[in-house]
């Protein structure tokens, strides 16, 4: 169960929240947490989430170690500050700084080998799903950002279905949909990386997950998480969502 923070909190507001999150997630042993914050607040949420169940994630990377590439973070940065986790392709960072699916792949691969774990996102717009393009949609972007991984780098990846028009407008697939669209990708990761690993494979699901809708989603076998945005800003509505795994 893995909260994307977006931009929102500094390292105060940072600390304060793991203040009230901690007591609430003690104990918990049936699911991964991750808690993705801004660049700046990582600092803040590895000292504050340190001695918990809580794991720290960064919300993109660069696919280079190092180099002139101004205003970027490479997946060796993110390991030195206590990350474990990264979200790579979110589909604000398609949708805002035009990410393709081979930078993707790159920033992936960049990812694995800085010893992260990537949650990689894919997902259609509103006009795609209403065109039938969703399936289309779904294979070509695993197809460009995941289907060149190595079998060993790909068991090592979780990817997030997030379908754009659910994503900050309230609007939730269905767990139906939800469920078909995982079916979808597990049947790609089979075909490219054969059935064990796609057994294996753990698909979240990321559009307007809140308290009242998470139960229902986690109740299809096909989806393995959530990946929550404005719900894990807050300590009492995330660990609600966690407690759903």
């Amino acid at each position: 169960m893995a909260g994307n923070w977006k931009m929102y909190k500094t390292g105060q507001e940072t600390t304060a929240f793991f203040a009230g999150f901690n007591p609430l997630v003690a104990g918990t042993a049936n699911c991964d947490v991750v808690i993705c914050p801004t660049f700046l607040s990582i600092p803040a949420a590895v000292a504050a989430a340190r001695g918990t169940v809580t794991q720290i994630g960064g919300q993109n990377l660069f696919w280079a170690k190092e180099g002139a590439y101004t205003g970027e973070v490479c997946g060796e940065m993110l390991v030195a500050a206590g990350c474990q986790w990264v979200l790579v392709a979110h589909s604000e960072r398609r949708q805002y700084f035009n990410e393709s699916d081979a930078e993707t792949l790159k920033k992936t691969q960049a990812a694995l080998a800085a010893g992260l774990n990537p949650i990689v996102c894919v997902g259609e717009k509103l006009d795609e799903r209403k065109g039938g393009k969703t399936e289309q949609v779904l294979i070509e972007q695993f197809a460009g950002g995941l289907a060149g991984l190595t079998e060993e780098q790909f068991s090592k990846v979780a990817i997030a279905y997030e379908p754009v028009w659910a994503i900050g407008t309230g609007q939730t697939a269905t767990p139906a949909i939800a469920a078909d669209a995982h079916g979808l990708i597990r049947s790609e990761a089979e075909k490219r990386f054969g059935k064990e690993a796609a057994a294996a494979l753990r698909i979240l699901y990321g559009g307007s997950v809140k308290p009242d809708n998470v139960e229902r989603l986690m109740k299809e076998e096909q989806i393995d998480g959530a990946l929550v945005g404005g719900a894990s800003l807050d300590p009492q509505t995330f660990i609600k969502i966690v407690k759903a795994a």
